[in-house]
């Protein structure tokens, strides 16, 4: 298992497209399972609705948990999305 955090930089935070973005990414990684944190609310990142509900701004750190046979690979296709500011 492998768990980091990530401050989102990108103007409008995790909003319906950038999230969108992420659940997508997470789908090339079918055995590993993603969960992401936002203060005490730990949600399944394969979830579009799970993960708008965090609520997640602009400024805001979130845990990002990868554990399975592809961890090390999501983790780094996410950190690479998430401080790329989701193309945004």
């Amino acid at each position: 298992m492998i768990e980091r955090p990530f401050t989102v930089t990108n103007p409008s935070g995790l909003h319906a497209r950038p999230a969108s973005l992420f659940v997508q990414l997470i789908q090339k990684f079918p055995g590993t399972e993603v969960l992401v944190t936002n203060g005490p609310r730990t949600v399944n990142a394969r979830s579009l609705l799970s993960v708008l509900s965090l609520g997640v701004t602009p400024g805001t750190t979130i845990s990002v948990r990868c554990a399975g046979p592809q961890e090390t690979e999501a983790m780094e296709a996410l950190r690479a999305l998430i401080e790329g500011g989701f193309g945004e």
